[in-house]
C-alpha cells in the first residue's frame, strides 16, 4: 500500500468519526469545504500558533484543561473507578509539571518550550497513550510514595484525623 492510499485511508477515518457531529456535517453542506480539512486545518494552525509562541502558553493550557476536563467529566458520570484513577492521575501530573514548569522558569530556559509541552500534554492526556500514568508511575510514585503508605503516613494520619473531626463528640 503506497503513502498516499495510506494517507487517504486515514482521511477517511477521520471523516468517518466526524460525521457523529452534526455542526461539522451543517458547516461542510453550507460551505463544501470537507469537514476533514477543516479539522486538521484548524489543528495546523493551532500547531503553528504554538510552534511561533503566539500566545503558546494560552493555547497549551486550554488544550491541557479541555480535552482532560471533558474525559474527567465523562469519568465522574461513569459508573467505574478506572476512569475515575486515570483523571485524577493526570490532574496529579499536571499540576506538579505546572509547579516544576514555575520553579525552574523552564519557558526561559529551553527554545520551543511550548511546542514540547503541548506535544507532552496532549500525551499525558490522550486515553490512547496514558502519558500521565507513565510519568507517575515512572516518577512521582517513586519520589512520594514513602509519604502517602497506607499505615503511619502523613496521608493516613490527616485522614484519621478528619474523620476524628467529623463524628460528634460525646458529652
Amino acid at each position: 500500500m503506497s503513502v498516499q492510499d495510506r494517507a487517504q485511508q486515514h482521511l477517511s477515518q477521520l471523516d468517518k468519526q466526524l460525521s457523529q457531529y452534526e455542526i461539522l456535517n451543517n458547516f461542510e453542506k453550507q460551505t463544501s469545504v470537507p469537514k476533514v480539512y477543516v479539522i486538521l486545518g484548524l489543528g495546523a494552525l493551532y500547531f503553528f500558533l504554538i510552534f511561533f509562541n503566539i500566545a503558546g502558553e494560552f493555547l497549551v493550557n486550554v488544550a491541557g484543561f479541555i480535552i482532560p476536563g471533558y474525559y474527567s467529566l465523562s469519568a465522574l458520570f461513569s459508573a467505574t473507578k478506572a476512569d475515575d484513577t486515570q483523571w485524577l492521575t493526570y490532574w496529579v501530573t499536571y499540576a506538579f509539571l505546572t509547579v516544576f514548569e514555575s520553579a525552574v522558569s523552564a519557558v526561559y530556559w529551553f527554545p520551543f518550550y511550548y511546542t514540547f509541552k503541548f506535544i507532552l500534554v496532549l500525551w499525558m492526556a490522550l486515553p490512547q497513550t496514558n502519558g500521565a500514568q507513565i510519568i507517575f508511575r515512572s516518577f512521582l510514585r517513586p519520589v512520594f510514595s514513602r509519604y502517602f503508605s497506607q499505615s503511619g503516613s502523613t496521608a493516613a494520619n490527616l485522614r484519621a484525623q478528619a474523620d476524628q473531626a467529623g463524628k460528634p463528640h460525646a458529652m
